[in-house]
């Protein structure tokens, strides 16, 4: 995680200082990528392989008109040659639901000061939710406000400063369904005066500003909340509405033939821009049962994909999601912001919303809430039934089980002499070898925001290393002493791997830009490196993880991004690890709970080799 130090930078003061994202020599990239397949591949394969990367690279081959390319990609790109590259091959491109498959979620941590309802019926909010929502509110427009006077502090790792840009897309944007291809659309400073509440399945206007620009105080946004709900009742009373916002969780190509639709009204064009423009969605669910809210696991399903989709606008950027009980959560779009980006603007709120606070003065002349009209077509309501029927088979399909390691955390890691961050990623290659008995081509997250616009990279974790210490960790025969030795060698090349993605040497990102520079059906049939086997083996990340630590008040995860896969989100504390298991109940290959149990089993084993190692110094 990013951490400032000294005197406070303002948000934006480091931005001519970064370095623009290189664009790798070709031979190295290739080079990487071989050394990325070794450990998933026969001898037979991976000589293929070689011959294939070999022809590739060639002089008189496609790779180097490729390279030719991107690199005019990027002597034109204002900032980097990746950016849009990025965001329209990995978001905005893909046509199936965004929700779930996009979309990341967290639970986050209680507020001792909002002990929760233990009166909480399910169809009715309660002043625990409405008061807790509204202090959330509070401190999120002061973190707009702070953003817009570029007051948020910079920030800095030990290393260097890093890229702010993200933050400009984390007020007022929203992603809006194209053919083909999605936009987002953005506004910074942002500066709209309202923001969006979703309560019931409804739509709600809630103005947080009065006309002068003055901020509505804690009691004001309170009043505000309940009036909304109250106004969104009396809409429903006796009568059932469809749900516009339930389209944003279908296919992108239905949403966006619904939207075209709703859009021939000029009602529902102004509908959808107060949607699009407002600064964040606040989410009240009520039609949930209070029970839910006593199990985590309950609770992150409730924050990932509600009811088939239900009370949500998923196209928002962020939303906060505040159960009637009082417990609090998330759900985020991915496309414009990274989840450690956003995660730091909610740990902020969460820091600030503890202990008393002052409410400031109410502002005069504020506008009331009021229920976003839609006029819905039949042609609309067909299609918001099929997006209902489609999210509820995918939100089945998906499980998501925790685990925790108690008995130690990143404190203890640390007394090995090692990175906790590569300590998880080796144990879980050995756990995945230890259940299925092979390796398993993995994505790890990485940031690339030391870099001008950087987003991400990924970290291949399965390495021939690992490999090796995974079979030899299975090892009946072989001694405690041998086996940490090959558990060294994994950690030091995981290190390395993680070093080479941050400063922009890793594999996939230049892939992926070589890739988008082919021009034709021909080309891609003389694409050797992409032809071949390997690359789609390797691509299929049969584990998908991301580190998000530190986890005390943020506990996050998102799905697998293969039918046979997982999704790992960890955070690693001082005294204990987190995770979270997803897999798609459709898959004959996967079992989160077993492989939590074999995960959990392997954390153990390695934590009582590292105490005989200690002890047997």
């Amino acid at each position: 995680m990013a951490y400032t130090t000294g005197a406070p930078l303002s948000t934006f003061a480091n931005q001519q200082r970064l370095p623009r994202l290189p664009v790798p020599a070709l031979e190295d990239t290739v080079g990487r990528y071989l050394k990325s397949v070794r450990p998933l591949l026969s001898a037979a394969e991976y000589s293929q392989t070689e011959r294939a990367a070999s022809t590739f690279t060639k002089d008189s081959e496609l790779g180097p008109i490729l390279q030719q390319r991107l690199l005019q990609v990027d002597a034109e790109a204002p900032h980097s040659w990746l950016e849009d590259i990025w965001l329209k091959k990995a978001y905005l491109e893909w046509r199936d639901p965004s929700y779930i498959n996009v979309n990341w979620f967290a639970l986050l941590a209680d507020n001792p000061d909002f002990p929760l309802a233990t009166d909480a019926v399910k169809g009715r909010p309660t002043p625990v939710q409405i008061g807790r929502a509204a202090r959330l509110i509070t401190h999120m427009l002061e973190m707009n406000e702070a953003l817009n006077r570029e007051e948020l502090p910079a920030d800095v790792q030990r290393d260097g400063p890093l890229c702010m840009n993200q933050y400009k897309w984390q007020f007022g944007t929203t992603r809006i369904p194209k053919p083909g291809c999605d936009v987002l659309v953005n506004q910074y400073p942002s500066t709209a005066r309202h923001i969006l509440v979703m309560y019931r399945n409804q739509t709600v206007e809630v103005p947080v500003y009065n006309s002068n620009g003055q901020r509505a105080n804690i009691s004001q946004i309170t009043s505000q909340l309940a009036l909304a709900t109250e106004r969104a009742d009396k809409l429903l009373a006796g009568q059932a509405l469809p749900s516009v916002a339930n389209l944003t969780a279908g296919h992108r190509d239905d949403w966006t033939r619904a939207r075209a639709i709703l859009e021939q009204d000029s009602g529902n064009r102004e509908s959808l821009a107060k949607v699009d423009s407002s600064l964040f969605g606040v989410c009240l669910d009520v039609d949930v049962d209070p029970q839910d809210s006593l199990s985590a696991e309950r609770c992150i399903q409730v924050f990932n994909h509600s009811d088939a989709g239900a009370n949500r606008w998923f196209d928002k950027s962020i939303q906060l999601v505040i159960m009637n009980s009082g417990r609090l959560g998330v759900n985020c779009e991915h496309t414009p912001v990274d989840a450690l980006t956003t995660g730091r603007l909610l740990m902020e709120v969460g820091e600030r919303e503890r202990g008393p606070v002052k409410d400031t003065k109410p502002c005069a002349d504020l506008g009331e809430p009021a229920p976003i009209q839609w006029n819905v077509s039949p042609e609309a309501v067909q299609i918001i039934d099929k997006v209902r029927k489609d999210a509820g088979v995918l939100a089945g399909n998906l499980r998501i089980v925790l685990g925790q390691m108690e008995g130690y955390g990143a404190q203890w890691i640390k007394t090995l002499g090692v990175s906790p961050d590569a300590y998880f990623q080796v144990a879980l290659q050995a756990a995945y070898y230890r259940h299925y008995g092979q390796p398993a081509p993995t994505y790890e997250s990485s940031s690339l925001r030391k870099f001008l616009h950087g987003r991400t990279e990924t970290i291949r974790s399965c390495t021939e290393e690992s490999l090796a210490f995974s079979k030899a960790f299975g090892d009946r025969d072989m001694s405690v002493a041998k086996k940490l030795a090959y558990f060294q060698q994994a950690i030091a090349t995981h290190v390395e791997l993680s070093k080479a993605a941050a400063a922009g040497k890793g594999v996939d990102r230049h892939l992926l830009g070589l890739r988008a520079q082919i021009q034709s059906s021909g080309e891609a049939e003389r694409a050797w490196l992409f032809q071949d086997q390997a690359y789609v083996k390797s691509m299929s990340f049969a584990l998908s993880t991301s580190n998000v630590t530190p986890g005390e008040r943020f506990r996050g995860g998102f799905a697998p991004v293969i039918l046979d896969g997982y999704g790992i989100n960890y955070a690693m504390d001082k005294s204990d690890l987190k995770f979270s298991v997803s897999e798609w109940l459709s898959s004959p290959m996967t079992d989160a709970p077993a492989f939590r149990q074999t995960l959990n089993k392997t954390l153990e084993d390695l934590y009582e080799a590292g105490e005989y190692a200690k002890n047997h110094q």
